[in-house]
Formats: C-alpha cells, sequence, structure tokens
C-alpha cells in the first residue's frame, strides 16, 4: 500500500512559500520536468530548448509562439553559473559541439538525472511590476529545467499498486505475443516455482536476474516501453542495490519468497519517493512528455500497443496528480505537455494527422478543478528535413528530404500515412511506414543564433508562457 510522508506537507508548504516571496519581489522561479518514454529524443529536445532561448534573449526570433505568449517581454536569457549542487548538470555545450562537428553527430543520451537553470530577464507586466523594478531591479525569472530517465516515469503508475496487483498486472502483459517469447526463460522459472517457494537469497537473484533480461529484450528487441520497474533498465548512478532484487509471482500472495519480494517491492516504491518523487517530482511546475509515436508506429502492431498502454497510464497519473493541498501550496504538476516527437520525419500536411494520433492515445477527458492541464504537440526539436514530392507507383506523394545518416547522402522519402488515431486492425497487414534516420543539420558555431526545429515554441508557450 502507498506510504504517507508526513514532512511532504510541511516541506511543500514551505517550497510554496518560498515561491511566494520570489515572486514577490519579481525573481520568480519555474520548475520544467523534461522526459519521455525512452529514446524519444529528450537530449536533443533540452539542447535545441537552451540554444533556442539564448538565441531569443539575444533578440532572435526562434520561439515566436513563445515569444507572443510573454507579450514581447523578453529581454535576455542567459545560463545561471553552477554552484554547489549535487545533481549532474545538463551539458548542453558539449551537446552543442557534437552538432557543430563535421559531419555533425546526434548528441550522447543522458543517463541520470540532470539540471540546468536559466535566468530569463522581462519587462514588468504591470505598473505595480515597474514600480517594484525601480527598487529591485528587472523582473528575472528562473526557468529550472530537469531532465531524468523516462524510465522512471514509468514508476508513476506503480505507486498505488500493492505487489499482488502489480505482479498480477505485468505477468498478464508478459504471456501476451510476442513479449512472451522474449521473456520465455523467465515465464518457465517463475511458473515452475511451487506457492510455497522458500525465501532464498540465490532463487530471488536467480529471478530478478531472468526478469531483466526479459525486460531488456522486450526494450532492445522488439521496442516495448511498458517495463516495470524503471531502475531495473537504468538504476541511475547509485548502482543495483538489493531493493531492486524483485520480479512478479503468479502466486504473489503465498509462500515465504512472495513476502520477501513484496517487501522488496514495497522498499523500492519507499526509496523511488524518498529519493525522486517527494524531493524532485513534486517539486515540478510543469512537464514535457515526449512520445516517438512514430517509431511506435514502425515497430509495428504489438510495438505501438505496448507505447498506447504505458502512455494511457501515465497520462492517467500525471492529469489526476494534483490535491487541495498542492493547489494551496503552489506545488504539484498544473501543466502537461505530450509531444510527438520528430514530426519532420512527415510531410507537413501528415502533421495534423500525428497530432490527432497523440491525442488520441493520451486521451481527451476534460481536466476537473484539481487535474493538471494537458495539451499535445507535433514537434521536432531539430528539424533535419524539408518537404518535397516522391513518385509512388507512378503517381506524386507528399514526401520529406535530408541527408540519411546511414549514408549521408540526400534522400527523398515517402514515410507513409499516418492514421488520425489508433489504427484498426487492418492497418497492419501491409508494410506501412517507414521511419528513415536522417543526419541533423550542421550548427554555425555554438548555436548563438538557434536550432532549426519544428513547434517547439508552441510547447514552450502552453508550458511556461502563462508565467512570463
Amino acid at each position: 500500500m502507498p506510504s504517507f510522508n508526513l514532512l511532504s506537507p510541511i516541506e511543500d508548504a514551505l517550497a510554496g512559500a518560498g515561491d511566494l516571496g520570489r515572486a514577490l519581489i519579481g525573481r520568480e522561479r519555474v520548475r520544467l520536468a523534461v522526459t519521455g518514454l525512452s529514446r524519444a529524443g529528450k537530449t536533443v529536445f533540452l539542447t535545441s530548448l537552451v540554444a533556442n532561448l539564448l538565441a531569443a534573449g539575444r533578440g532572435a526570433r526562434t520561439l515566436p509562439a513563445l515569444e507572443a505568449a510573454a507579450g514581447g517581454r523578453l529581454r535576455a536569457a542567459r545560463i545561471v553559473p553552477a554552484e554547489v549542487q549535487a545533481t549532474p548538470r545538463f551539458d548542453a555545450s558539449a551537446h552543442l559541439r557534437a552538432l557543430a562537428a563535421d559531419p555533425p553527430r546526434w548528441p550522447e543520451r543522458t543517463e541520470d538525472l540532470s539540471t540546468l537553470e536559466i535566468a530569463l530577464e522581462l519587462d514588468p507586466r504591470s505598473m505595480l511590476g515597474q514600480a517594484r523594478a525601480l527598487f529591485a531591479g528587472p523582473r528575472q525569472v528562473t526557468l529550472e529545467l530537469l531532465d531524468y530517465p523516462g524510465e522512471w516515469l514509468l514508476d508513476l503508475p506503480m505507486l498505488d499498486q500493492s505487489y499482488g496487483d502489480w505482479s498480477r498486472a505485468t505477468l498478464a502483459r508478459l504471456r501476451r505475443g510476442r513479449r512472451a517469447e522474449a521473456a520465455g526463460a523467465f515465464l518457465a522459472f517463475v511458473d515452475a516455482l511451487p506457492a510455497t517457494a522458500p525465501a532464498e537469497e540465490a532463487l530471488a537473484r536467480q529471478g530478478f536476474a531472468l526478469y531483466r533480461d526479459a525486460l531488456r529484450s522486450c526494450r532492445d528487441k522488439l521496442g516495448f516501453r511498458f517495463l516495470q520497474p524503471g531502475r531495473a533498465l537504468n538504476p541511475g548512478p547509485r548502482g543495483e542495490a538489493p531493493l531492486l532484487w524483485f520480479f512478479p509471482l503468479p502466486h504473489a500472495e503465498t509462500g515465504d519468497l512472495a513476502a520477501l519480494l513484496a517487501r522488496r517491492h514495497e522498499a523500492y516504491l519507499d526509496d523511488q519517493r524518498a529519493t525522486f518523487f517527494d524531493p524532485f517530482f513534486r517539486r515540478f511546475h510543469r512537464q514535457a512528455v515526449l512520445v516517438d509515436a512514430l517509431g511506435a508506429l514502425h515497430a509495428g502492431e504489438e510495438a505501438f500497443d505496448d507505447t498506447a498502454e504505458a502512455l494511457a497510464a501515465v497520462a492517467a497519473s500525471l492529469r489526476g496528480g494534483l490535491g487541495l493541498f498542492d493547489l494551496l501550496t503552489g506545488q504539484g504538476v498544473r501543466r502537461v505537455g505530450f509531444a510527438a516527437t520528430k514530426a519532420d520525419h512527415v510531410p507537413s500536411r501528415t502533421r495534423d494527422a500525428l497530432l490527432g494520433l497523440l491525442g488520441d492515445l493520451v486521451g481527451r477527458d476534460p481536466a476537473g478543478p484539481l487535474d493538471a492541464a494537458t495539451s499535445v504537440h507535433a514537434i521536432a526539436a531539430i528539424r533535419c528535413t524539408e518537404d518535397d514530392v516522391a513518385v509512388l507507383e507512378g503517381r506524386p506523394v507528399a514526401a520529406v528530404r535530408g541527408l540519411r545518416l546511414d549514408t549521408g547522402r540526400v534522400a527523398r522519402v515517402y514515410p507513409g500515412e499516418v492514421p488520425m488515431r489508433r489504427p484498426e486492425p487492418g492497418y497492419w497487414d501491409h508494410p506501412f511506414f517507414e521511419m528513415p534516420v536522417f543526419q541533423p543539420p550542421r550548427l554555425d558555431g555554438d548555436g548563438a543564433s538557434g536550432i532549426p526545429h519544428l513547434g517547439l515554441d508552441a510547447l514552450l508557450a502552453a508550458l511556461i508562457g502563462d508565467l512570463l
């Protein structure tokens, strides 16, 4: 059962008071967390966000929708120098150097929490703000960016599950379709265990190793994303600890082994609350969730359905994440932006369909008065194609043109049709979608003039425009 931390309400109240105090003197702080289902392009997204915000602060029109939402008040932007933070720093400079190389390279993935702060200097919004600026100086909003592994996001739906409920749901997924083959060794192991299996350490370690191998096969070979617990795939800098050594059991309520695994399951969730969800997640004001919906289409029906199931679970958890006390203290996620990435891999006429598909997957239930507001977007954090026309079976079709990463040569690609909503079964009967990998555009210098993108400004306007 979920545990309750008595300190959380007190800490929330103190954090809310601190936020209010900073706002009164024109020194607001906005915490924007960025995550995504694995391989959705978080590092690329953050690199582009940083470069384009800095360029906008120098007067370049790199983010017109955000500029409009801010009323043209942005005057400067700078990276806040590091001080004594314990959390690793997002290395935007290294990622920009990769994009400026010859040939340009996509930035390396990050595997841990990382943060970066950008100070935005803005003109006052009101007469009161102008008067305050005479004494306190220009209004400044510090945008605190936090990047965390997408695997950890999938632990969010686990927080309200008992070990027995989690075991039943996880095994039901593993026994479906292609997962059953990928998890064959693990399923054979747990199905052979008696209901009264003893709490032997060697048995628990063997089961966890087989379960982790099954998760890795589902991710790396099949393209699946709904894989829990997240730290089994990405343990973070602390490495593997005994509280990770649990796995689902068919008989989750009986026997000494089940009791041991249930204790570890509970300890894992308590640790995630204490080390991530309470100190970090509850402090987010806004959340961006990146989804490679096109990659899921390319991976086939089962991978797509798995992504849809993961996204629906995450969306439900995020949308219902606020309570009355959160509203009073100003803590908790208030806005969530879901973004289908790599929108430049399809021609412009298809992007509305991509937007509709993501909206269908996330769900369009109206937010209640205590729920976080959600929006959906189709973006390319770094645009690496242009629209073009190809010929398919003697007729012209909308296509995209770019440099293929594997050959370095210009290629004109007709990716296929993107459905407006979750595809019908007949959609999967024939080859339907090509997902090429394009080379990023080479940046001039250090990216001081910004990075070409699609829709990044609209996403940022939806997430933080009201605070600027």
